[in-house]
């Protein structure tokens, strides 16, 4: 009986990460690759000395909190298109906005603004093919999973309750996703561990 809660976890925690991970089995053409896509253009933003800034809005938000973080660990000069100390957008930078439904009036705008300013936009979302946001976009980072918009209303085929509801397997890619480009970005860019660690925050 002990065992019996360590079981559970292991069994759901083993079905929620094949079920994100399957996410990336999923061809994405006419797309480029979304690893490569994503090193690709932010090696060439720290290449040429430029900013990335990241937008997002709810949990999709949160990923890319986490993924600028880890950009700014790695010497690349990361903002949140949110906070109060963001610089203006230029030409030579890149922002790379999340939209897994494919557009969300925010995210349209901001997007509109960053190409206004000439500046790269680089468009993460499920459904480029529908989405109001691709229009602004210099590259479509095609992510091929399950948002709150298709979903199919929160029930499965069999009347279920889904394991990962909403956009619970978009935004858990997302984490993944942003995990293997800081991963090959720092191969990339020579960034040993040491250099990362060392630029942490000591303000906690």
């Amino acid at each position: 009986m002990a065992n019996e809660p360590r079981h559970e976890m292991s069994r759901l925690s083993s079905q929620i990460c094949n079920q994100i991970s399957s996410v990336f089995s999923n061809p994405t053409d006419p797309y480029p690759p979304p690893l490569d896509l994503l090193v690709t253009e932010l090696t060439g933003v720290s290449r040429r000395g430029a900013r990335v800034f990241l937008h997002g809005v709810g949990r999709e938000g949160l990923m890319l909190k986490a993924f600028a973080m880890r950009l700014f660990h790695l010497g690349l000069s990361s903002h949140l298109v949110s906070d109060v100390t963001t610089p203006p957008i230029a030409s030579s930078d890149l922002l790379i906005a999340s939209a897994g439904p494919g557009g969300f009036s925010t995210v349209d705008a901001i997007c509109s603004v960053a190409k206004s300013c000439g500046a790269k936009v680089v468009l993460v979302t499920a459904q480029p093919e529908t989405g109001s946001c691709v229009k602004h976009a210099t590259d479509v980072c095609y992510v091929p999973a399950q948002t709150m918009a298709s979903d199919g209303g929160g029930a499965t085929e069999k009347g279920e309750r889904p394991l990962l509801p909403m956009g619970s397997v978009y935004e858990g890619a997302l984490f993944v996703l942003f995990e293997m480009v800081v991963y090959r970005l720092g191969e990339v860019l020579g960034e040993s561990p040491e250099a990362i660690r060392c630029r942490h925050t000591n303000l906690e």
